[in-house]
């Protein structure tokens, strides 16, 4: 979901202002997504004539949109050509990563080399103060980079629970305070004074993965994110697939949970609170009833349940095994209808595979017949921040081009 003050460029179809446009941009998606090229070798594999390339690279130089970066010799009679890329100072981006604990942000030039980066403890208790939070974070970051804010083109949010088209809000993010009430997306807005996107964390996590990690090597797999909350992004055949409502991945709401039976008369009717058996019964705040359940002694966190099962402790070695089990549930329900190469498991306690992995696959062995590989994610947790900045910038070269062609 996006929004902004974004306009659409004023042409008309036919005309010389429409096709110029058109091959502008044919030669910037080209430079992108090839690197640096000569004039000669554009005319060839974009189909325009030299004059034309030469013409359009002109304008688009003086607009600081491709820059020469080089020259190269011809193999025909040893000319020497100029080479251009995009100009990678052409706009600037903003990815944003809001969880429970932290807040992750970060600015990045449109060839995606991040230019300041940080995280700050998030200690907000309303939806007021994040937005101021997640403002002030921006903008300090932005001038850290000694960069003004109208450089910054787009911005990107990741946040839990799925952006609702109709209602305009975010549902099923109860674990920050207030996020998922009416008017949200309005004071985002109105603070940055950018066109934003808000968007899942675990899908952006996915698209992370994709461009930067794991999932580069593979056209289908999902990313299951376990830490405070749990989610899925999932991408088929190189797509992100959000489904017909944008909840596609919202595997907190599987039907299992503490146990493995499933009792309808015991379980709680859906409402905003809601987080899911599958959730409940994962996430961080499961694996510590889970620990209590077992006698561990308090205080507790996940991080030091797994602390101690890594020195050998007991009781928090069957807690790891108890979320190793339940995970393979969910696991073998997703295979059974996805049927993934590859599954990048993130957050902070996703990633604990050193001790997760056995009890998980020892588990789907007696649950399926064929088992995809199951692998940490190689981000750590920069997953969402990246799958943010990576978005980001999709939407970025669009408006940048769009902002130069209106003038």
């Amino acid at each position: 979901m996006s929004v902004g003050n974004s306009h659409q460029p004023e042409y008309q179809a036919g005309t010389p202002s429409l096709l110029r446009a058109i091959n502008e941009r044919s030669l910037l998606e080209y430079l992108r997504s090839h690197g640096p090229t000569s004039r000669a070798q554009l005319a060839r594999v974009v189909g325009l004539s030299k004059p034309t390339v030469s013409q359009a690279l002109a304008s688009l130089e003086q607009a600081q949109l491709v820059r020469a970066v080089g020259q190269s010799v011809s193999n025909k009679g040893g000319r020497i050509a100029t080479l251009y890329e995009p100009n990678p100072e052409a706009g600037y981006v903003i990815g944003v990563d809001v969880g429970r604990g932290w807040v992750r942000a970060a600015v990045s030039n449109l060839a995606g080399h991040i230019v300041a980066r940080r995280d700050v403890p998030n200690t907000t208790q309303s939806a007021a103060s994040l937005v101021a939070l997640i403002n002030h974070l921006a903008r300090e970051l932005t001038a850290e980079a000694r960069l003004s804010w109208e450089q910054v083109v787009h911005t990107v949010i990741g946040t839990p629970g799925v952006f609702d088209e109709e209602s305009k809000r975010v549902r099923f993010a109860s674990n920050l305070p207030e996020w998922g009430r009416h008017g949200l997306l309005t004071e985002l807005q109105e603070a940055l004074g950018l066109s934003i996107s808000l968007e899942n964390d675990a899908n952006l996590a996915a698209l992370g993965e994709r461009r930067f990690g794991w999932g580069n090597e593979t056209q289908t797999f999902v990313y299951i994110l376990i830490g405070t909350g749990v989610g899925m992004g999932i991408v088929l055949n190189g797509s992100l697939y959000r489904g017909a409502n944008g909840a596609a991945g919202e595997i907190g709401f599987l039907p299992f949970g503490a146990t493995q039976s499933l009792d309808l008369e015991d379980t709680v009717e859906p409402n905003e609170g809601y987080l899911g058996m599958f959730e409940e019964a994962t996430s961080a705040q499961g694996i510590i009833h889970m620990a209590q359940a077992q006698g561990l002694s308090e205080p507790l966190s996940a991080k030091q349940i797994f602390a101690a099962a890594l020195q050998g402790e007991a009781k928090a070695l069957a807690v790891v095994e108890q979320e190793g089990q339940r995970l393979a549930l969910a696991i073998s329900a997703i295979v059974a209808i996805l049927d993934p190469e590859l599954i990048v498991l993130g957050g902070g306690i996703g990633q604990r595979t050193d001790l997760l992995l056995q009890p998980l696959e020892q588990t789907l062995r007696r649950l399926l017949p064929t088992r995809p590989r199951i692998i940490a994610t190689r981000l750590g947790n920069e997953s969402v921040l990246l799958g943010a900045v990576a978005t980001a910038l999709e939407f970025a070269h669009h408006l940048v081009f769009q902002r130069y062609f209106n003038g």
